[in-house]
């Protein structure tokens, strides 16, 4: 009986460490998953705003063989002006709603913990503090964008492919809408475009978000907007200047200017001419991403020895 207690015992420590032995990518992988399991508005809410968007197309779809005779009378220039809106609006809701959730997801992420106590249960796993606090911000500056691109993909692919067949019935010209819309380019710019814009441009501002959430002891979104208001303020008054609210403003806005350079273009437009290479080199994406690992650093020293609220 005492042998088989002691093999037991010996069989439990070893899986108990090799638990504690995990490697940091399988940690990384599972501490998102938690995110995903904890925060389903990450993905419900483009899901909800998709759907209620795809509603509102099949309703207009009766107008596009009208449209699309109209379009054929329009100069060369012009016409994919009216028949690619419905994909633009498509895309730019999608992206509006993927900002509206980064925002308050990291404005929770790590205050929600302390305020339901669970960071008692998260703390006693064998995760570091650094590991939880890159998890939660890989979600806005890396998930997000991909997960936008994916569902506005689907959208998009979708309508496309319903407008085919509309005018396949009603006999309008199926490969005019295909040559007008360079549905594989336009895909890929809109990658890019999440991906640099609304991914790696912004991610200051998430990394400000969460070491907020790791330091507020209530009313995180005040505090995470009262010190720029300040700084603006102070900067007009004292030197009659507006730089830093220009530049904040900017990064809220997509900012990304670096990413691409075709003036009067939407980022999905074909004509879009990316510039990649002065994006990787450009000091403004370099300065943004030490000033968002000075936040994810100070949010992880934060994590480690705020306690509940």
């Amino acid at each position: 009986m005492n042998t088989e207690s002691r093999t037991l015992r010996e069989t439990w420590g070893e899986r108990a460490a090799e638990t504690i032995t995990l490697p940091a990518i399988r940690l990384m992988y599972w501490s998102i998953r938690r995110e995903l399991w904890e925060s389903r508005s990450i993905y419900i809410a483009p899901l909800s705003a998709a759907g209620v968007f795809f509603l509102g197309f099949l309703l207009s779809i009766f107008h596009l063989p009208a449209e699309m005779r109209q379009a054929a009378g329009l100069d060369p220039m012009h016409q994919r002006e009216p028949i690619a809106m419905p994909y633009n609006i498509a895309a730019g809701l999608l992206m509006l709603t993927a900002i509206v959730v980064g925002v308050f997801y990291s404005l929770d992420a790590l205050q929600g913990e302390r305020r339901d106590r669970s960071i008692f249960f998260w703390k006693s796993l064998p995760i570091s503090d650094r590991t939880v606090v890159l998890s939660k911000a890989s979600i806005p500056i890396l998930l997000l964008p991909l997960l936008t691109f994916g569902i506005t993909f689907l959208l998009q692919l979708l309508m496309l492919l319903i407008s085919s067949a509309v005018l396949l019935i009603s006999g309008g010209d199926v490969a005019m809408l295909w040559t007008l819309l360079s549905f594989g380019r336009m895909s890929l710019l809109l990658l890019y475009h999440l991906v640099t814009v609304h991914g790696v441009s912004v991610a200051p501002i998430y990394g400000w978000l969460l070491f907020v959430s790791g330091w507020a002891p209530r009313a995180a979104f005040l505090w995470a907007v009262l010190p720029p208001l300040a700084i603006g303020t102070l900067e007009k008054i004292v030197f009659g200047t507006s730089s830093f609210a220009a530049m904040i403003a900017d990064r809220v806005g997509g900012g990304g200017r670096e990413a691409w350079t075709t003036p009067g273009t939407v980022p999905m437009d074909p004509t879009t001419h990316i510039t990649l290479g002065h994006f990787l080199i450009s000091p403004g994406v370099w300065i943004g991403l030490g000033v968002t690992a000075i936040f994810l650093i100070a949010a992880v020293r934060l994590r480690r020895n705020q306690g509940p609220m």
